[in-house]
């Protein structure tokens, strides 16, 4: 039965790829670039060089090589673990091994340990519960926390309580995460694993239970960190599996008393040194100007880290070495940024801004990839208005990909945030998120939830993307001023 199994998904595969093969040879029969009408700005010789790019990427690419070597050989990547300098070494050998000038910019990191964790329902009716420790949590007393649970969706409906309603409970937000092709249901059902226990702890709380910030259906928690603000008391917060938060809502609609009790192992140990990975095409015309792509290296410690961000890595590394192969350097730099402690703090993004503060004017345009790796079918852009010819023809480039421009700005990513306020041009190349929460923070993020095909088209827009902005003879100027 296996081998029949390997064999049907053999022929499924193939079929598919022989079906990509026959629509990538309608599609590039006429390239965009071949037709000088359909080219407001790009010279014809420019975009020739960046489809003969585009193609080459999807066509065969080392990424897929790069997430199963990085998974296989460091694994999951926390912040201030052993692995987390594995990772920087790793990193630095495969960007060297690309043709890339690579150097490493050290970075001060927390350093969190999980630890155990257990939970159950000890009332009305006792079950056992499957939940995680949040990123940063405090561990609770030795033999755990016992107390009655309240139930809110979020943060504003906790706020909304009567004083001395969550006085000695433990704290239940209840928000389901919606799912979405490009996430927009993340962001409202993450704000309680943010900010939810040190809202609820001058409340008078004693610990805070999510349901998770994700959309499995599958048994187990997703983790994420959270903040505590200072001068407030920490107490102990896990995120519990959908499954479990949906047991526990239903217990809590009985109107009888729910009695949950927590127990967590999780502890800060002294902060240690990481590093940023940068690795550079140094520009043969105008070196200053750099045009920056970035990801970020470590993960957290449940899955290994395949799809958060292990792929973000591998798509960005794998278009700078695409592009280093090429005779000549483009003009500009090409920056590939592996950011360190995304997950927990961004840590990374800020010692980039910090090292960097007096080079961001001349960061002439910047990418991040850190949504997976489903099909990218979207182009966003923040760029000043004169400038949007440019953004067409670079949509014309992008086109044979199934890729759009859409009018919604470009965020740039969490680790680009140094970079708004200089006002640097952003491009998003945002991944379909549909599947993507599935697997976010949980011992699920492992190499077999990649499609290699899927990344080859990753590559092949980043590469595209990359090409022209290093090499176009057109200054993209300031973005507009950046929203709050």
């Amino acid at each position: 039965m296996p081998s029949m199994l390997s064999s049907v998904r053999r022929s499924l595969r193939a079929s598919v790829v022989l079906a990509n093969v026959s629509l990538a040879t309608v599609l590039f029969a006429t390239p965009a670039w071949s037709d000088p009408s359909k080219l407001e700005v790009f010279p014809a010789e420019l975009a020739r060089v960046a489809a003969e790019l585009r193609d080459k990427a999807l066509a065969e690419s080392d990424a897929y090589d790069f997430i199963a070597s990085l998974t296989t050989e460091v694994g999951p990547r926390p912040a201030g673990s052993v692995n987390d300098r594995r990772a920087v070494a790793w990193a630095v050998e495969r960007l060297t091994s690309y043709g890339l000038e690579v150097r490493t910019e050290p970075v001060t990191v927390p350093h969190w340990v999980r630890g155990k964790a257990a939970g159950r329902i000890v009332a009305p009716y006792p079950q056992h519960v499957e939940l995680v420790a949040l990123g940063g949590s405090i561990g609770t007393p030795e033999g755990g926390i016992e107390a009655e649970v309240i139930e809110v969706e979020g943060v504003d409906a906790l706020e909304a309580l009567e004083p001395g309603a969550v006085e000695g409970k433990i704290v239940f937000f209840n928000r389901r995460m919606t799912r979405h092709p490009q996430g927009a249901g993340y962001g409202p059902a993450v704000q309680a694993r943010g900010s939810g226990p040190a809202k609820a702890s001058p409340l008078g709380a004693v610990a805070v239970i999510i349901r998770s910030a994700g959309t499995s259906s599958h048994r187990f928690g997703h983790t994420g960190g959270t903040r505590y603000a200072d001068g407030v008391r920490k107490i102990p917060a896990a995120a519990l599996s959908n499954a479990d938060a949906d047991m526990l809502e239903r217990q809590v609609a009985t109107g009888k008393p729910v009695r949950f009790h927590l127990e967590l192992g999780c502890r800060n140990l002294p902060d240690e040194m990481s590093a940023n990975v940068i690795g550079e095409i140094r520009g043969r015309e105008k070196p200053d100007e750099i045009v920056l792509l970035a990801a970020h290296l470590d993960s957290w410690d449940l899955g290994t880290g395949a799809i958060d961000d292990g792929a973000g890595c591998a798509i960005v590394s794998e278009a700078a070495r695409i592009i280093a192969a090429l005779p000549q350097a483009p003009r500009r730099t090409l920056r590939v940024f592996l950011a360190a402690n995304e997950e927990f703090g961004l840590s990374g993004a800020r010692a980039y801004g910090e090292l960097h503060a007096d080079q961001l004017v001349n960061h002439t345009a910047a990418a991040e990839s850190d949504l997976g790796v489903g099909k990218v079918s979207i182009l966003r852009s923040r760029v000043a208005p004169d400038r949007m010819p440019w953004v067409r023809d670079l949509e014309r480039l992008l086109s044979p990909l199934g890729i759009s421009h859409v009018d919604t700005p470009a965020f740039g990513g969490a680790d680009l945030r140094p970079l708004r306020p200089a006002r640097v041009p952003f491009f998003d190349l945002p991944q379909d998120a549909t599947l993507y929460f599935d697997y976010h923070h949980t011992a699920d993020d492992t190499l077999d939830k990649l499609d290699p095909e899927d990344l080859r088209q990753n590559v092949a827009a980043y590469v595209t993307l990359a090409y022209l902005l290093a090499e176009t003879e057109t200054d993209l100027g300031r973005a507009p001023e950046p929203e709050q």
